[in-house]
């Protein structure tokens, strides 16, 4: 899988969404503005938490968006690789499945 171009059609796939249900589109944007926006514990912890439950429950768009979003808050790979540490502790054999995307797509948009 090309993770850069998957991003692309992922998000041409929301803005079509978009013009589709705006109000519901809305209010989802609202929702997760109003989620990261909270100052209990920082916009990277809160990626990792999304990105572990995007792996539990097999969502790769989601596994793309939250790896992206990870590198523009600052984390490393180190960090990346234990948070899939826990993700496969917690999820067995499919996370080590979803987990290995999650890795290939950081490998992929650092080379981009």
């Amino acid at each position: 899988m090309n993770y850069p171009d998957f991003i692309d059609a992922t998000r041409d796939q929301s803005r079509a969404l978009f013009k589709t249900i705006p109000d519901t589109m809305k209010g989802f944007g609202a929702l997760s503005n109003a989620a990261k926006e909270s100052p209990a514990i920082g916009v990277k912890e809160k990626e990792f938490v999304a990105l572990g439950i995007a792996v539990a429950v097999r969502c790769e768009p989601c596994i793309a968006f939250h790896v992206e979003a990870l590198m523009k808050a600052g984390a490393t790979r180190e960090e990346l690789g234990d948070v899939l540490a826990m993700c496969i502790q917690m999820g067995g054999g499919p996370a080590v499945m979803y987990a290995g995307k999650a890795l290939e797509c950081w490998d992929q948009l650092t080379a981009a």
